[in-house]
């Protein structure tokens, strides 16, 4: 599967929400393929299922941060029955399960020093998600490099970009997309 075109629609900025009421934006929003959905209920993700896929996005659930729905394998199963098609978690054990029901995975890893780093290569390496996002996205270019050599998977970037320089250097060191909750920054365009 080539994940930067199928998940981020070959798009550099995907759109996080916190809050459902929030969910309509990154919808309309014409710059956004794809809504990492950071906190919710399982009450309402079928309906946000529903109206993310009516639109032709991509939505990616935080699973970590998701209320009702239990943190194992039968929860994940509850939530491939309901259509959703990916997720994104802290947990290994999680990004298994969700493999096992044929959902994309993104498995986030905190960076925090060097010895982050490479017990982060020697988890992805043993549950192999789709992709990493590394947090935050400033990181340095060598610690995106390291990844990408070790993984062979695309490296997303999130947290602690405000400007667009912030957007525009975290590419430049390697992060294949980012993800923000800063609406000015989804206004983005990057040609091709």
């Amino acid at each position: 599967m080539d994940f930067l075109k199928t998940v981020m629609l070959d798009k550099k900025i995907g759109a996080t929400i916190r809050r459902v009421e929030d969910l309509n934006e990154a919808i309309h929003h014409p710059n956004i393929g794809t809504i990492f959905l950071l906190g919710a209920d399982i009450n309402v993700l079928p309906s946000i299922v529903k109206k993310v896929h009516a639109d032709n996005k991509v939505l990616l659930v935080h699973l970590d941060m998701l209320e009702g729905a239990g943190k194992d394998r039968a929860g994940i199963h509850l939530l491939a029955r309901m259509g959703l098609r990916g997720l994104v978690t802290t947990k290994p054990n999680l990004v298994k399960f969700a493999r096992e029901e044929g959902m994309v995975v993104i498995q986030r890893l905190f960076v925090l020093d060097s010895e982050s780093v490479k017990t982060g290569i020697k988890m992805v390496s043993t549950v192999k998600p789709n992709a990493v996002e590394i947090l935050p996205a400033t990181v340095p270019h060598f610690v995106i490099q390291e990844m990408k050599e070790a993984l062979g998977i695309p490296v997303l970037g999130g947290g602690l970009l405000r400007t667009e320089e912030d957007v525009r250097v975290a590419l430049s060191k390697g992060i294949d997309a980012v993800s923000t909750s800063l609406r000015h920054l989804w206004n983005m365009n990057f040609n091709k």
